[in-house]
This record gives structure tokens, C-alpha cells and sequence, in this order.
């Protein structure tokens, strides 16, 4: 008697993502973290970030001026929140608020503040979604950037591709085919993957571009550059840490954990995904082109998202990596109670301590 196979529903050969799970083998990975020695470590640091800012694209400088457009500047009492646009590439233009701390000593040092999902920049500046004024830290990303500026740096949050103000307009869909609109993430994200990059490539590429404007400010010192960021704004910080040697310490917060527990274990944005990102193995890898700068991972006990064991196991393999730099000890966690948010309760001392 013959078993019609599609009638078996145990059968896990039947479900596609069976048979990808047994090709994901991070421990085999062309460019995963191997090395034994420090010299060997430092050599694969090397070539591993050349070769993961050839795969997320977009990273080349294209030469543009960045062409500095001071918008707005607004007395919020013990600082002054500046907005400005740049140009970051060739027909790419980016707002961003720079928070200036009125008290403190010149040249300030800095910090990029990285938001997650949600209405983009304003939300972790001090501002509602409509523009109004805000004094009263608000959801999870808790206008951490205004903490930041009130710690004693000087902030630089820029709106990041897919949000705010920097959303794909396509209204053409409802009034020529009746179309439903897609997201700006998941649209960009396509997109760039039919041009052989990523949006990770293009917020990096962002990010590197900023600190080149930042550097053109006297008032700050871009010698002392920090990085923090929330889930999406998370990845952002962690990638731009890994390929920008001028930022100096990081915190990551909602994000740091293992691709395969999480952004590859659910729904999550399209904006996440890398095409070939595996072939640099996990997340303890890549923290091996952070090394031997110190960076801080925030994680709540109930973040659905990013769990606890999984932050758990990276960190502690994480940690192995940074030995061979002979930088143990430079890994550092927050783990608090509560869902996917900022924490803050380490974060800004650490940043202090890091950038002094």
C-alpha cells in the first residue's frame, strides 16, 4: 500500500525551513571567528570587516559633498537641539537633531543615538509624532537621546532610512491601481536586495557619513565617539560598530543576541535580513570586529523579541572572543526586568566611563 508523502503532516521534510536550518552551521562559516592567537584574531579582524561591508552594500563612499543645511535651533533650557539635513550619497539626503549640553565643558564628547521601529526621530528627542514639544520620557525608547544630552554629550540622532521623515511616498498605489501600500522597510529592504546590498548597508553607510560631518564640528570632540541604540536602532549601532573604527564604545540595547533565536526565529522586519550574512557565522563573531573597544548589551527578562538565553549564551561566547584580543572584561550587560525597552540604568555611566 503507497503513503501519499503530502498527506503526511509529520513529515519535516515537507517544510522548507527543515531543510535550511540543517545549511545553517555558524561554526563552519567562511568567515567566522576562529582564530586562536591575538595576531590571528587581528588579522581576521581585517580582512572579515572588508569583507562584511562588501556584503551588506551600499558602503563605498560616492564622493558627494555633504552639503550641511541648519534647519532649526531650539532652547530647551540646559541644552539647544539643532536640526540639520546632510547628504549622505548621491541623491540621499538625512535629517538629523544634534543636542548640545549648554554646561558642559567644550569640546564635548558624542554620542549617536539610534532609534528603533516606530515614528522615527522625534521620538527619542523630545518631540511627539506631530512636531509638539515633549518633557516626559515616553515609550520604549524613552527619549533616551535627551538622557544622553543631560549625562553631558553632545547627541547626534539622525532620522534612519524607512522612518519619519524619510518614508517612501506611495500614494500612487491607492489612487492609480488600488494598491494597499507597502512599508518603507520591507519595500527598501527588496529593493536593495535586487541591487546586491541591504538596508543595513544604507543606514551604515548613513552612520559613516554623519561622523564625517561630525568631525567638522569644533565643539565636539570625535575623538571620544559613542553609539547607542534600541532594537532596530540596536542592529544599526552594532553593525556601525563593527565597520566604523572611529566609534569608540557602544551600548546595544534590544537587539544583541543570536540570529538564530531570534531575528531568524520569528517575524521580524525585512529591514533586519542581510542576503549571505551567514557566511560570517553569528553574532558572537561579529563582536569579534568590536574588539577590543567596550560595548554594553541591555536586555529585558520579558523581551519577546531578543530572549534572555539567547543574550545569555552569546554574550558568555562573545566573551571567548574578546579573550583571544586580550580585551576580557570589556563585554558588559544590563539585565533588567522588564519588555523590549531602553534601560538606561548602566548605559550612560558606562559611556561616561568609556569616552572620558
Amino acid at each position: 500500500m503507497s503513503t501519499n508523502i503530502l498527506n503526511n503532516k509529520h513529515d519535516k521534510t515537507l517544510q522548507p525551513a527543515f531543510g535550511l536550518w540543517r545549511q545553517y552551521l555558524p561554526e563552519t562559516a567562511a568567515h567566522g571567528f576562529n582564530a586562536k592567537t591575538k595576531a590571528q584574531a587581528l588579522k581576521w579582524q581585517a580582512a572579515t570587516r572588508q569583507a562584511l561591508a562588501k556584503t551588506i552594500g551600499f558602503s563605498g563612499k560616492d564622493g558627494s559633498a555633504l552639503n550641511p543645511t541648519l534647519l532649526e535651533s531650539v532652547d530647551r533650557g540646559d541644552y539647544v537641539r539643532e536640526k540639520l539635513v546632510i547628504q549622505t550619497a548621491e541623491n540621499v539626503s538625512m535629517p538629523l537633531y544634534l543636542l548640545l549640553p549648554k554646561a558642559a565643558k567644550r569640546p564635548l564628547p558624542v554620542v549617536l543615538a539610534f532609534h528603533g521601529h516606530g515614528y522615527g526621530v522625534k521620538d527619542i528627542v523630545g518631540l511627539w509624532e506631530d512636531g509638539e514639544e515633549r518633557y516626559t520620557p515616553e515609550g520604549y525608547h524613552k527619549d533616551f537621546a535627551v538622557a544622553l544630552c543631560k549625562a553631558g554629550f553632545a547627541v547626534a540622532a539622525p532620522e534612519i532610512s524607512c522612518f519619519g521623515e524619510r518614508q517612501t511616498d506611495f500614494s500612487y498605489l491607492k489612487t492609480s491601481i488600488g494598491q494597499e501600500e507597502p512599508t518603507s522597510c520591507a519595500h527598501a529592504a527588496m529593493l536593495a536586495f535586487h541591487l546586491g546590498g541591504s538596508v543595513v548597508g544604507m543606514r551604515v553607510r548613513d552612520g559613516v557619513r554623519l561622523v564625517d560631518y561630525l568631525e567638522t564640528r569644533p565643539e565636539l570632540d570625535s575623538q571620544r565617539l559613542g553609539a547607542m541604540g534600541i532594537s532596530g536602532g540596536g542592529m544599526h549601532t552594532f553593525f556601525s560598530t563593527c565597520l566604523d573604527e572611529r566609534i569608540k564604545a557602544c551600548v546595544i540595547s534590544g537587539y544583541y543576541s543570536t540570529f538564530q533565536d531570534s531575528i531568524l526565529a520569528m517575524s521580524h522586519c525585512a529591514c533586519n535580513f542581510v542576503p549571505g550574512l551567514g557566511q560570517f557565522g553569528e553574532m558572537y563573531d561579529l563582536a569579534g570586529m568590536i574588539a577590543p573597544r567596550p560595548f554594553l548589551v541591555e536586555s529585558g527578562s520579558y523581551d519577546p523579541i531578543f530572549p534572555r538565553r539567547a543574550v545569555e549564551r552569546s554574550i558568555a561566547l562573545a566573551e571567548a572572543v574578546y579573550g583571544v584580543f586580550d580585551a576580557s572584561g570589556q563585554i558588559y550587560t544590563d539585565y533588567f526586568e522588564g519588555r523590549h525597552q531602553i534601560s538606561g540604568r548602566k548605559a550612560y555611566d558606562f559611556l561616561k566611563a568609556s569616552l572620558a
